[in-house]
């Protein structure tokens, strides 16, 4: 335990000053007790009958007066649709260029801050033939980044918030963490929230096919993004601690649990990842909130509350009660719904949660 405390100290002080006083704009308000409520949603939209529709999500999330934060765990087309041929020449015959766009253009209407984190089927699987090889992975990412990160620090949505990017603050002895604006992080309501580029396929695990294929460029990113997370975790329950903060919410979108990947794609390339978060959430002893998406069917469990379940068993960590973790429902799932998440920081377990349909089915056009 001495040495976590000493590890979460270190990467404390290896940042870049954090604001220590609470302004409007100000990513880190540590003094608020205010009850908090965020939508959250993922694997969003999944089809043309979707895309078409989205104003339906749109105003289901606007007219809730209690929401004040929207958040996507990643994935913003199928993995049968394709990517946008970014940064190529020729661009790829199944490409569509204007469809991440077209997604932004939509993030945007939203009248409340939106986080957004990658998923895998944007970036990671563009190579695969069911996308159509439509696109190269890493010039997909910058892609992302370009385009849904162009103020870093700074969230999308109508009113715009204030976060902490690790793009502006990473280890000192880690300048290539700066390349990671996507990875965020902001305090309110006495909890720290992050978000981390941690996609499903493994984890960008699986090999990239013809013609994008470059086993060095794919182990050398999966590494990278990967020691990454790993900083930027660390650095979040760090500024927990030092905060006393009542709890830690996570939002990525990778499934580390998911069942049917254990005969597919695998889920090996996560058990660092997950041995690190088992260690800081049973040092932190409070709340900690795991938001993915990935495998389409909502669900809440405590993945590792118990080493002998089948969940416990996939990484082998040792029992982290306070660990809970939502999956989001997938856009293709009936009914169509959205999280609501509600923080209290004066209540024991601090958080909430309840579904919110608006539409009751995914397929056809709802009134």
């Amino acid at each position: 335990m001495k040495k976590l405390v000493a590890t979460a100290t270190l990467i404390a002080a290896a940042l870049a000053p954090l604001p220590a006083n609470a302004r409007d704009d100000a990513p880190f308000d540590r003094h608020s007790e205010d009850t908090l409520t965020l939508a959250v949603f993922g694997d969003w939209p999944y089809n043309d009958i979707l895309l078409n529709s989205a104003q339906l999500l749109i105003d289901s999330v606007n007219s809730d007066p209690k929401v004040r934060l929207v958040l996507h765990v990643g994935d913003i087309h199928s993995g049968s649709q394709p990517c946008t041929g970014a940064g190529l020449s020729p661009i790829p015959a199944g490409s569509v260029p204007g469809y991440n766009q077209t997604i932004f253009n939509i993030f945007e209407q939203f009248k409340d801050p939106f986080v957004y984190t990658p998923g895998d089927n944007e970036w990671t699987d563009c190579h695969k033939t069911k996308e159509f090889s439509s696109g190269a992975p890493l010039r997909e990412l910058a892609a992302v980044r370009s385009l849904f990160f162009p103020n870093p620090g700074q969230t999308l949505g109508l009113r715009k918030k204030r976060v902490l990017t690790q793009a502006e603050h990473f280890t000192r002895v880690h300048p290539e963490d700066a390349q990671f604006v996507e990875n965020v992080m902001w305090e309110e309501s006495r909890v720290v929230f992050v978000t981390i580029n941690m996609p499903g396929s493994n984890n960008d695990g699986l090999k990239w096919t013809a013609p994008f294929t470059d086993e060095t460029a794919r182990t050398r990113e999966a590494a990278q993004r990967t020691l990454a997370a790993l900083r930027w975790l660390r650095a979040a329950f760090a500024k927990a601690e030092e905060d006393d903060a009542k709890a830690v919410l996570i939002g990525l979108q990778a499934d580390m649990w998911d069942p049917a990947a254990i005969g597919g794609d695998g889920l090996g390339n996560y058990a660092t990842f997950v041995h690190e978060l088992a260690s800081l959430s049973r040092h932190f002893r409070r709340p900690v909130l795991l938001i993915n998406g990935d495998s389409h069917v909502f669900g809440s469990d405590r993945p590792l509350a118990d080493p002998a379940s089948a969940t416990g068993q996939i990484f082998g960590t040792p029992a982290v009660p306070n660990l809970t973790r939502i999956t989001v429902q997938g856009s293709t799932s009936a009914p169509s719904e959205w999280v609501r998440v509600t923080i209290d920081p004066r209540a024991p377990e601090v958080f909430s949660w309840e579904n919110v349909v608006y539409c009751a089915n995914p397929l056809v056009s709802c009134p």
